[in-house]
């Protein structure tokens, strides 16, 4: 029996709708040119439904024109700081602090400026802000007069180049750090002018101290009726299952967890139908796992000796009695370095390579939110336990065990 045209065209269009919510959680600044090409013209096509679908549920607003696609997403938590930006070449190494404020500081600079300008130019630009007063009292320094102060520069503008914010004319960035050229852009002002995305503009901002200042940058209307209320607390809860790894109950007020037990079913299968994300339901919380694996900045279990030294300490945390310190990980990894020699690299089983790689390690399993971290120790979350290895258990066939996997953790796109 053939399928009706009107189911496959209903299902065509589904799927397409589903492609775009995809892209925008993946990228939410897409480019109308670029590798995000194909995605950007489904987002424009289905501008409307997404719009819509994201003002209600999740609060963010979505600009659509013709060279450019930007969901402004809020996170549903302000406190996390585990998924920095990158550089976009190299190691990848996360933005340190003075490359945050050398963002911020050049933004503002293409703002005021030209629709063309050269990266010596704006490198004078940058160097004149940063001697402002506040800046030089928070201890900001930034002269141009080392090199590592222009790679820095240079780490910022390739964001910016990623981003689609500045497009390049003629130049290269290697040749200004070194002293041998410069390097023409052309400043892509539509993008620029939809990159912030806060409640209020930075210059309104009265608050002193910086979570004070981050939380009135995003701040929503006066909550001053149940309506609102539920709303906000609706917004989060989406936020979070649509962008964090895992929602553990235990993080959520007594009305959030109270709503949020009333509503699972409907939130989740609204979530499920626009994304594809699948709810996992646990004891602990929630989990929205994505079956096509590329809704991620992190992954777990991820290949090469990094991913496999990951996975080997997940392992040997979950299994462990209670909170394990830094130097008890150090020294597991000695042992594993031994015992995997032929399959490690060989910077991996250098000696005194083990603390850095116990830091990437813990790093990533802190943004996936299976650990808690203080100064000297970790200790695993209720996630973790989905890469415990127990005793082997032979069954009978046909036997069933009866018991549920633990948590497990998810990987979600957490760019902003």
């Amino acid at each position: 029996m053939t399928t009706p045209l009107a189911e496959v065209l209903d299902g065509r269009r589904a799927a397409d709708l589903q492609k775009a919510a995809r892209a925008l959680l993946k990228e939410p600044l897409l480019l109308a040119h670029g590798s995000y090409a194909d995605e950007f013209r489904l987002v424009r096509q289905h501008a409307t439904e997404l719009r819509d679908w994201f003002d209600r549920n999740t609060g963010w607003s979505l600009r659509v024109d013709a060279e450019a696609a930007r969901l402004r997403k809020t996170p549903g938590t302000l406190a996390d700081a585990t998924h920095p930006a990158r550089e976009v070449t190299g190691a990848r190494a996360p933005f340190t602090r003075r490359r945050y404020v050398l963002l911020c500081l050049a933004l503002a600079a293409l703002e005021r400026g030209e629709s063309q300008i050269a990266l010596g130019r704006l490198a004078e630009q940058v160097v004149l802000d940063a001697a402002d007063p506040q800046l030089v009292a928070a201890a900001v320094r930034f002269t141009l007069e080392r090199r590592d102060e222009r790679l820095d520069l240079a780490a910022v503008v390739r964001l910016l180049l990623r981003l689609g914010v500045l497009r390049r004319v003629a130049g290269d960035e290697e040749a200004y750090v070194s002293g041998s050229g410069d390097v023409l852009y052309d400043v892509e002002r539509r993008v620029l002018a939809g990159l912030l995305a806060t409640r209020k503009g930075p210059s309104t901002v009265t608050a002193q101290d910086f979570e004070s200042r981050l939380a009135e940058l995003v701040a929503e209307s006066a909550l001053d009726s149940d309506d609102l209320r539920f709303r906000a607390i609706r917004w989060m809860l989406y936020r979070r299952l649509l962008d964090d790894p895992v929602l553990y109950y235990e993080e959520l007020s007594d009305a959030e967890l109270v709503y949020l037990t009333r509503q699972r079913g409907f939130i989740t299968a609204q979530i499920t139908q626009l994304t594809g994300l699948v709810a996992e339901v646990r004891a602990e919380g929630i989990a929205m796992v994505d079956p096509q694996d590329d809704l991620t900045d992190v992954r777990m279990p991820e290949q090469g000796t990094h991913g496999h030294i990951t996975l080997l300490l997940a392992e040997h945390i979950a299994t462990a009695a209670g909170p394990v310190t830094a130097s008890d990980l150090e020294r597991r990894v000695r042992e594993l370095a031994a015992e995997h020699a032929g399959y490690w690299s060989k910077t991996a089983k250098q000696p005194g390579a083990e603390p850095q790689l116990v830091e990437q390690a813990l790093a990533k399993l802190t943004a996936l939110g299976l650990l808690t971290r203080t100064t000297d120790q970790v200790e695993a979350r209720p996630g973790l336990a989905r890469y415990a290895v127990g005793e082997t258990v032979v069954l009978e066939p046909g036997a069933r065990t009866g018991a549920k996997a633990p948590l497990p953790a998810q990987r979600k796109a957490r760019t902003r």
